[in-house]
């Protein structure tokens, strides 16, 4: 684990929520940029996690443009009293013509891309989507921003699961190839501080996919990307 960071008093925190369960989460469906709504799973945990946060001190809340990070962040939103704003930079990574799509699919219609899929390697994109080493670009920039514009001050961002997994792995000192290993649940609680707004790289995890507030819910879909690795 790396070093933690100093805490400064220009030092942001960051609330990080991925999205409510979609019925293409349910699917293992490759969601990306499409703009898929929640569905009555999905709404109850948005609903439980307005009620979780009831009690933080929040200054600002940010959310993904898309329908089910928005739609996950407004119980938050009342129970904050804060408006949402939305940035596209929040948005998931961009899977181009296979989003929609699940694994069985995406072999039997782009058999070459799912190949390259599989090495998990940061220059690789979906055809015309984007790849890991972009997507990270993005992510850092609208991190770093939000730390700028709000030093000092704690932000719920409500966002998807690529985004959280960017997030993870620059904390933990990783690079971007290989596949997904960190346990990023449909919104569960995670909090992070950036210590310097200069290098939004500069992540201190501080709490992570807690899920207390979704406790007795059925189990969530999960999409393990380890499971399609060649065996040894």
């Amino acid at each position: 684990m790396p070093t933690p960071i100093t805490a400064s008093p220009s030092a942001t925190e960051i609330i990080l929520i991925r999205h409510g369960e979609t019925d293409w989460n349910r699917e293992l469906r490759f969601q990306g940029h499409i703009d898929v709504p929640l569905n009555d799973m999905g709404h109850e945990q948005a609903r439980r996690l307005g009620l979780r946060l009831a009690g933080e001190t929040v200054q600002h809340l940010l959310s993904s443009d898309l329908m089910r990070a928005q739609q996950t962040a407004a119980p938050a939103a009342q129970q904050l009293s804060l408006s949402v704003l939305t940035r596209v930079s929040l948005r998931e990574q961009n899977f181009g013509l296979v989003e929609g799509m699940r694994a069985d699919e995406i072999q039997n219609l782009h058999p070459r891309a799912w190949e390259q899929w599989l090495e998990f390697r940061e220059d690789h994109a979906m055809p015309e989507g984007e790849n890991a080493r972009d997507f990270h670009a993005r992510i850092m920039g609208a991190l770093g921003d939000i730390a700028a514009l709000h030093a000092g001050q704690c932000v719920l961002v409500v966002t998807h699961g690529g985004v959280l997994d960017m997030v993870w792995r620059t904390a933990n000192g990783l690079g971007l190839s290989g596949p997904r290993r960190s346990d990023i649940p449909n919104a569960g609680f995670n909090r992070v501080r950036i210590a310097d707004a200069a290098v939004p790289t500069s992540i201190e995890i501080l709490d992570w996919a807690d899920t207390r507030h979704l406790d007795d819910l059925p189990a969530q879909p999960t999409y393990d990307q380890t499971r399609h690795l060649p065996k040894r």
